[in-house]
């Protein structure tokens, strides 16, 4: 028997079909990394929910249904980004106290030496320097899910601050080499800068 209008379950604007449903994982992935080359193109001003769609190859309704907002999409895209920082805890504990240091400073000056991680983790800086949405999102993400997790690992006085602290000076001096390559940091030895920034960020994190 044919299906009437009547019969026919409709599927409201936005609501995935069953072969969607089906393929979620893969769509996701899909928007996901097209947001990603969006924001990293233009910026999170002047990305669209509408373009990310169009790359992804998919209904801008359907981003809406997975993500929500352009802010939330932003959001997931740069967990995704930012997921090698999101070691950096365990950096912290993983070794001698008095070398906390340098291990922090080796590693968050290696995530940004490496073009595969610098690409998009220059993306998302850009697009919270200049926009304040944008801005707002990152600087959850990092007190949330990476300063408050240093600091948990600090048995000291004030651990929070002393964790911000450390991530201003490192967080400064990747600003420099990195986006605005300012001389002599961005052509700098990477090694005599991790010597140089070594000690100033144990102190911020172990000195009484």
């Amino acid at each position: 028997m044919p299906v009437t209008g009547a019969s026919r379950v409709r599927r409201g604007r936005g609501r995935p079909s069953r072969t969607e449903t089906a393929a979620a994982p893969a769509t996701r992935d899909r928007i996901l990394e097209a947001a990603r080359e969006e924001f990293s193109e233009r910026g999170y001003e002047k990305a669209s929910v509408r373009g990310i769609a169009k790359a992804a190859g998919v209904d801008s309704a359907l981003v809406h249904h997975y993500f929500g907002t352009k802010e939330q999409v932003f959001e997931a895209a740069i967990e995704i980004v930012f997921a090698p920082a999101l070691k950096a805890p365990d950096v912290v504990s993983d070794g001698p106290r008095d070398a906390v240091g340098e291990r922090l400073t080796r590693f968050v000056l290696g995530v940004w030496e490496n073009p595969v991680t610098r690409k998009p983790l220059l993306a998302v800086v850009r697009s919270a320097v200049t926009n304040e949405t944008a801005a707002a999102v990152f600087r959850r993400l990092v007190t949330a899910q990476l300063m408050r997790r240093v600091a948990g690992q600090l048995d000291v006085p004030d651990p929070e601050l002393r964790a911000e602290l450390a991530a201003a000076q490192l967080v400064g001096v990747a600003m420099l080499r990195y986006v605005i390559k300012a001389e002599p940091v961005a052509s700098a030895d990477l090694e005599h800068l991790v010597a140089r920034l070594a000690p100033v960020v144990q102190g911020h994190l172990t000195n009484p």
